[in-house]
């Protein structure tokens, strides 16, 4: 096992960031963030309370060479967490998605690659939405990777996914990471770049450097504000409201929800156990949970007398079903989620009985609506 001496994490302010900068911590690492505090994240643009005050801060921007060769002086290892975040946003918001997640990521690794530096090893966030629709069993054909269903079927109210090859209905199945990424939406196409640009610099100049692609993470510290965000805050944030979760489709549609703690102990194998180097993982749950499900534990556990609201319309872009072969990190990294989805559920309702949730998904579907995507 490598230790290091001093670790940066980008956009460590943030949701996932934060709780491994607590961990890291806890395990005795120096920490620096790096973090722009984006007003969408971040109300005002102010710290969190629960940001560690053991770990130094800048506030700056990934998109700043500036503010990149500061945070880089004496660091050992790098978390790359910085990011925009919103499929659907991402498609009308291209050039702030591309400058952040694409040119962001250009940026340090340019100084890697022209300036003496001490980074011994990267660690990047990619995302399960590059792969698009997720892996299917045909009867007839095995194992295929359907593409995006057209406007047309879904106009139809037909949300099922059919084989490309017979054109028969196929069932989902994990997916794994040799499966080609099929990345709809600029902001996937970004985390796509994101870890083919650090894995490729990484073997090049020598540098280990590991791509998680997370699937749903949920979990405390999650913006309930930000309609871009995950389902789960977006739900919680309607209930909170006393307004019903609003749901694409016919609600059966499924993803694959992991921990924010899970997410945090994949991060500290990767950092610590040299299998990882130069690998690529999925990290979720392996559990494919059905949307209009999550909508109603959420109201059970919230004691609540709303009703989860189907919509039947659709948001283009959206995958069916896709959920994480996990089989490669359990073995390589000896790592598994440990935290049950119900049990990360009563645990992030207790927390945000004291947090702020303004509900602004209705003004997120209004401009997805006026620009056609939904």
């Amino acid at each position: 096992m490598t230790r290091y001496k001093r670790i940066l994490v980008t956009g460590g302010a943030g949701f996932i960031g934060s709780h491994l900068v607590d961990r890291l911590i806890d395990k005795g690492y120096k920490v620096r963030v790096l973090d722009n505090l984006y007003p969408q994240i971040h109300p005002f643009g102010k710290l969190p309370n629960y940001f560690n005050k053991k770990a130094e801060f800048i506030k700056g921007d990934v998109t700043s060479r500036k503010d990149w060769l500061k945070a880089l002086r004496g660091v050992e290892a790098i978390y790359h967490f910085a990011a925009a975040v919103g499929v659907g946003q991402s498609m009308y918001e291209i050039e702030h998605y591309v400058k952040v997640n694409s040119l962001g990521t250009a940026i340090f690794l340019d100084i890697l690659a022209n300036k003496k530096h001490t980074v011994k090893k990267i660690i990047v966030a990619a995302s399960m939405s590059s792969y698009g629709e997720g892996s299917y069993n045909c009867g007839e054909c095995g194992l295929v990777r359907p593409s995006l269903r057209s406007h047309e079927q879904l106009a139809r109210q037909d949300y099922n996914v059919y084989c490309p090859q017979c054109s028969r209905i196929v069932s989902p199945v994990a997916t794994n990471e040799e499966v080609k990424q099929n990345s709809n939406s600029i902001y996937a196409l970004g985390k796509k770049e994101q870890e083919e640009m650090v894995l490729n610099i990484g073997i090049a100049y020598k540098i280990p450097a590991v791509t998680l692609r997370y699937f749903n993470v949920f979990g405390t510290r999650q913006s309930l504000s930000n309609p871009y965000n995950g389902v789960v805050a977006i739900f919680m944030s309607r209930i909170k409201n006393g307004k019903p979760p609003i749901i694409n489709e016919d609600g059966l549609q499924s993803r694959d929800f992991i921990h924010v703690k899970d997410v945090t102990s994949a991060n500290i194998a990767a950092l610590e156990k040299d299998e990882a180097n130069y690998q690529i993982f999925n990290v979720g749950s392996g559990k494919p949970i059905p949307i209009v499900r999550v909508a109603e534990i959420l109201i059970s556990l919230y004691k609540s007398k709303l009703k989860p609201e189907v919509t039947f319309k659709v948001r283009k872009l959206d995958v069916r079903h896709c959920f994480a072969d996990i089989s490669k990190i359990s073995q390589l990294l000896e790592w598994k989620p440990e935290v049950e989805f119900e049990d990360g559920l009563k645990e992030i309702i207790s927390w945000s009985q004291s947090e702020k949730a303004v509900d602004k998904l209705d003004s997120a579907l209004r401009e997805l609506e006026r620009r056609g995507l939904r």
